[in-house]
């Protein structure tokens, strides 16, 4: 499989990785069956896989289970819009971080992976530990501003999903460490390959 390379401007501390990968996290039917603007971010999803496909990048799907969202469960499954492709790699995860307990470092090191374009749910906990630990791990790490969403949790004290939405792609627009990048981009924007 060939993969998107990443951008001379793209800095990776990640020696010998400079590929693009797309990872999708957690768009399961009971993950974002009540997502704020849920149809608009599944359909910029939806047209981020396929333009990931058509430039050779590869699309790394996430799968979260625990008690709330059972393993082989109907709420469990991706939802029906978007198909994921056999070759394509499915992380399966039990925590909010992807890369906490998982395969997915070993895939994206076989892949020669430096860069990461993240969309998915949901932004407050899987999307942000996600982000921050791809970071910490030396990762260049883009968030596709209108291709993540969460529910609305302000019952036990959140801000309305806009606003969670909102300063998430504000504060990772600005966040900066030594030798690699952070950035937001919207779905028709964002840079799979150069």
């Amino acid at each position: 499989m060939s993969v998107g390379r990443a951008s001379v401007s793209d800095m990776t501390t990640l020696a010998e990785r400079p590929h693009t990968a797309l990872l999708m996290i957690d768009v399961q039917v009971a993950v974002v069956a009540d997502a704020y603007e849920r149809d608009a971010v599944v359909a910029n999803i939806a047209a981020l896989a396929d333009r990931a496909r058509e430039e050779d990048v590869p699309v790394i799907w996430v799968q979260h289970s625990d008690e709330n969202v059972p393993k082989g469960s109907e709420g469990w499954q991706y939802v029906p819009e978007l198909t994921l492709r056999d070759q394509e790699p499915l992380i399966h995860k039990r925590y909010p971080d992807a890369f906490d307990d998982t395969a997915l470092e070993d895939v994206l090191a076989a892949a020669q992976v430096g860069r990461l374009v993240v969309a998915g749910a949901s932004t407050d906990s899987c999307i942000r530990s996600t982000l921050h630990s791809a970071f910490t791990r030396g990762y260049d790490v883009t968030l596709v501003g209108d291709a993540h969403t969460t529910t609305d949790l302000s019952k036990w004290g959140a801000p309305p999903p806009e606003q969670v939405i909102a300063h998430t792609n504000l504060y990772w627009k600005y966040h900066t460490g030594p030798g690699r990048t952070a950035g937001v981009e919207t779905t028709k924007d964002v840079t799979l390959t150069t």
